[in-house]
């Protein structure tokens, strides 16, 4: 074999192990993703739909107010957030157990893990340890553990807790601006 066919064969197995190491790394980055999507319930609650929901996003010393509409679509759910000019700031419809975007806004995981939490707290309690096993209820408090926490001072008013965020006070709209 001459010089050159054998550094060609060395540049060329070089080459595969590199595209090899990008595309472990890949499979890594997209495994890590899926690590980290909120948890959904194993069937879809009965909720009372629709609802509207006046969201308060309190970290450190900064507010944020929103308005959430959940309504049904077709087999799914559709969460419209928008904030209090109307703007909107986050559409998804959850389908299957799958979130896809509605509309032309941009990808908002955060807005996604507030809808995965809200649909935890908006679960009928009768329905919690089906849709939820991990899932816990003592009287007006409810945790998924590490991930969820709510304190309910009625059904469509609490605060929700999340392990790696803000806290959210949730309260529901009847149509007066909060």
């Amino acid at each position: 074999m001459s010089f050159l066919s054998h550094n060609c064969v060395e540049r060329s197995h070089i080459g595969c192990w590199s595209l090899l190491r990008y595309l472990l790394l890949g499979c890594l980055v997209l495994l890590s993703a899926c690590a980290g999507r909120a948890p959904l319930p194993e069937q879809t609650p009965s909720l009372e739909l629709p609802l509207q929901l006046h969201i308060e996003r309190m970290q450190d010393d900064q507010r944020q107010h929103w308005v959430l509409v959940i309504q049904s679509e077709g087999a799914g759910i559709r969460w419209s957030m928008m904030d209090l000019l109307g703007i909107p700031q986050a559409r998804q419809i959850l389908t299957d157990k799958t979130w896809k975007a509605d509309g032309l806004l941009p990808p908002n995981s955060e807005a996604r893990e507030l809808f995965a939490a809200l649909l935890f707290a908006l679960t009928p309690r009768d329905q919690l340890a089906i849709n939820y096993p991990g899932a816990w209820q003592h009287g007006a408090q409810r945790s998924l553990p590490d991930r969820w926490d709510v304190r309910y001072s009625h059904s469509t008013s609490f605060e929700l807790q999340l392990q790696k965020g803000p806290v959210f006070e949730i309260t529901p709209l009847s149509g007066d601006t909060p």
